[in-house]
């Protein structure tokens, strides 16, 4: 086989690789003329108490309600806002520890400190989602809820997670930010457990820019959530609040953004077909390649196909065949490189390692009496060994099949020289 690009060789591939967004390519005339149409009406604040018939943002909850099948919805103005709801509704508060997955964005952790709770972080498995196993090792009488992060477009084993919260009384919050449309069993994604929130930022399936959603059956939570995401209580002023008042905050979502958002949810199954279809395709080309490992997960119903990762022997040819995939034309990267500060694993969360607040002391740990939690490099060993010989490339509904080929042929080439 030829040599490799990175030796000198020829690449197998020199047009440039698609983009990495997917939602956001497809922004064009439909968006344009809703977010014109705001501009028109001069009503960008969703509560004025004029026109609220056609506010956007609760047309886009109707959206989300219908699509998932859940009694009620939440606009806000990001996932992290998502999640922070969802932690208040669900009565997570000081006192409390709240399992997370190792890898996910740093966001996950930050809720739950914001909302004065303890996060306790629990392995992932090859699948790149919570490892059941570990979670259920890690919950204790503290315990008040699980995040099933649902990462890079993989759904978490949701029947172990929801089986065990069930055994200890655990609220289960789905972060579905980079998963949004996907199934698990047949059920989309945020209507599994008690709280589903997903992310509308540029990067996610798809977008606003920034924005987010809170979904839940419950008429409890969904008020909690309600009032915390504006301590004005401005939507109370057109539903009854069952609920005493408590302080919030303002994560309410704009009209414009909620204009740029609105038929979005229409697209997702014809761009998600396009990725699920591709997946599988290449999963079932490269499982041919002996020298590189594929979770049993990956091109499944628990896949939506927006990124390839597999594993190789160790650390260093992870990184050795990132660059040389980049070589040849196929842009990938080493999932937990130990020169990079990448937000999504745990070992590069600065404030949670010291355990430290905006004001220089130990909020919420402080206030966790008799808690054994602790943090350093070694807390999840699993999870950086998974991620330190992981290799990941982009994937979205732009990828045609000669793109799939040119992985194929330089994950092969790659393989045969370096692995």
């Amino acid at each position: 086989m030829e040599k490799l690009a990175i030796h000198g060789g020829t690449p197998v591939r020199t047009k440039p690789w698609v983009s990495k967004y997917m939602g956001s390519e497809e922004l064009g005339a439909e968006e344009k003329a809703r977010v014109l149409n705001v501009l028109e009406k001069k009503r960008i604040f969703r509560y004025l108490p004029d026109g609220l018939e056609t506010s956007e943002a609760s047309a886009l909850e109707e959206e989300y309600k219908s699509f998932l099948g859940t009694k009620y919805a939440l606009a806000v103005n990001s996932g992290t806002s998502a999640l922070i709801c969802a932690l208040v509704a669900a009565g997570v508060g000081p006192g409390h520890e709240v399992i997370i997955p190792a890898y996910t964005w740093v966001a996950t952790a930050a809720a739950v400190a914001i909302v004065g709770a303890v996060p306790v972080l629990a392995e992932v498995d090859s699948s790149l989602t919570l490892d059941p196993q570990d979670f259920a090792a890690k919950i204790t009488p503290r315990t008040k809820a699980v995040i099933a992060v649902h990462m890079r477009g993989i759904s978490a084993a949701m029947d172990e997670i929801l089986a065990a919260a069930r055994q200890h009384n655990i609220m289960v919050i789905e972060d579905v930010a980079q998963a949004n449309g996907g199934t698990y069993q047949g059920r989309l994604l945020g209507s599994l457990g008690h709280v589903g929130c997903f992310s509308l930022q540029q990067s996610k399936v798809i977008a606003a820019g920034e924005g987010g959603m809170l979904v839940t059956d419950s008429e409890e939570l969904w008020q909690r959530a309600v009032l915390y995401h504006d301590g004005a209580g401005y939507q109370f002023r057109f539903v009854e609040r069952k609920i005493p008042a408590f302080p919030g905050q303002n994560y309410r979502l704009t009209e414009l953004q909620a204009a740029l958002s609105l038929g979005q949810l229409e697209k997702m199954p014809a761009i998600l077909r396009v990725t699920r279809a591709n997946k599988r395709k290449l999963v079932e080309r490269l499982r041919r390649q002996p020298k590189i490992e594929l979770s049993p997960v990956f091109g499944s119903e628990r896949d939506l196909g927006v990124s390839l990762i597999f594993y190789v022997e160790n650390e260093a040819k992870a990184r050795q065949t990132a660059q040389a995939l980049t070589a040849e034309g196929i842009p990938a990267f080493q999932v937990y490189d130990n020169q990079a500060n990448d937000q999504h694993i745990y070992i590069n969360w600065e404030f949670l390692l010291n355990k430290r607040d905006p004001w220089g002391g130990h909020f919420p740990w402080s206030l966790a009496e008799g808690s054994t939690v602790e943090y350093s490099a070694d807390t999840c060993p699993q999870t950086l060994e998974l991620l330190g010989r992981a290799v990941q490339v982009h994937l979205n509904h732009l990828v045609t099949d000669e793109d799939l080929q040119d992985i194929e042929a330089a994950v092969n080439k790659v393989a045969y020289h370096l692995l």
